[in-house]
C-alpha cells in the first residue's frame, strides 16, 4: 500500500510539472511570433523553451519508466539495500534531451546562415520543410525506430537489463533510456521546425502520437501509420511547396 501511495505520488509530480510546462508553452505560443532561427533566442533561454517543451511533451510518455525505476528502487531501500530517488534517473534521461536542444539550436543556427548567403535555399524552404518531413516518415519504418520504439515500450525488460546500483548508475540509465527516447523521437521533435516550434496543434497531436506508439498494445502499428502519413504530407509539399503552417528555421 505504501509503494502504491509513493506511485501516485510520483505520477501526479509528473503529470503537475508537465501541465505546468504545457502552460508555459501555450503562453509562449500566445506571444508575437519572433523572428529569426530557434525563435529568436539566445541558446539559453531557447534551452529553457526547449526544456519546457520537451517536459510538456514526454514526461507524460516517459512516466511509465520512471515509476519503474522508482518501483524497484523503493523496494530495495524496503529491504534496506542502496536507494536512490527517481530525480537521479530523470535527472539523466533530461540530460541527453538538453544535449539534442543544444544541436538543434546549431543546425537552426547553420541552416539560417546558409539560406541568407543562398537565393535557393530561401526559396526552397517550404520544400526542405518538406523533405524533412518525408525523411521523418521513412525513419518511422525504419529498424531503428522499431529496435528504440521496443526498449520505450518495455519498462520492466528495460530495468531487469539496465539496472546499475548507486547514483552514478542510476543516472547513467537515464541516460540510456534518454538515448532509446531520443531515438524513438528525434525526427518528430525535428519536424516541428517546419511545422512551426510553438505550434500548439502539432505538439498536441505529436505528443499524442508518441504516447501512443509507447503505450497502447497497437503501438507498432500507429508508429507505422504516422510513417507513412508523415512520407505522404512530406511528398506533397515537396511537389507543392505549399501546406506548412510555418517555419521556424
Amino acid at each position: 500500500m505504501r509503494l502504491r501511495r509513493q506511485r501516485n505520488l510520483l505520477l501526479g509530480v509528473l503529470l503537475a510539472v508537465a501541465a505546468i510546462c504545457w502552460l508555459l508553452v501555450v503562453r509562449q505560443a500566445g506571444m508575437p511570433p519572433p523572428m529569426g532561427p530557434a525563435m529568436g533566442m539566445a541558446l539559453p533561454l531557447f534551452l529553457l523553451a526547449w526544456v519546457a517543451m520537451m517536459v510538456a511533451m514526454m514526461f507524460p510518455t516517459a512516466a511509465p519508466m520512471i515509476l519503474m525505476f522508482a518501483t524497484v528502487s523503493a523496494g530495495k531501500r524496503q529491504r534496506e539495500e542502496p536507494f536512490v530517488p527517481a530525480w537521479v534517473f530523470v535527472s539523466g534521461y533530461l540530460a541527453v534531451w538538453v544535449g539534442f536542444g543544444v544541436l538543434a539550436f546549431g543546425t537552426a543556427i547553420g541552416i539560417d546562415a546558409l539560406s541568407r548567403g543562398s537565393p535557393w535555399l530561401m526559396g526552397n524552404a517550404a520544400r526542405l520543410g518538406g523533405l524533412l518531413l518525408f525523411l521523418g516518415g521513412l525513419y518511422q519504418l525504419s529498424p531503428l525506430k522499431n529496435v528504440c520504439l521496443a526498449k520505450c515500450r518495455s519498462p520492466l525488460s528495460f530495468i531487469l537489463t539496465s539496472w546499475r546500483d548507486g547514483y552514478a548508475g542510476a543516472f547513467a540509465m537515464g541516460l540510456k533510456h534518454g538515448v532509446y527516447c531520443l531515438g524513438c523521437c528525434w525526427l518528430l521533435f525535428a519536424i516541428l521546425f517546419p511545422l512551426g516550434l510553438m505550434n500548439i496543434a502539432a505538439m498536441v497531436g505529436l505528443t499524442l502520437l508518441i504516447f501512443a506508439e509507447k503505450s497502447l498494445p497497437f503501438g507498432l502499428a500507429i508508429a507505422r501509420v504516422a510513417g507513412v502519413a508523415l512520407t505522404v504530407y512530406g511528398g506533397v509539399v515537396i511537389v507543392t511547396s505549399a501546406g506548412l503552417p510555418g517555419m521556424a528555421i
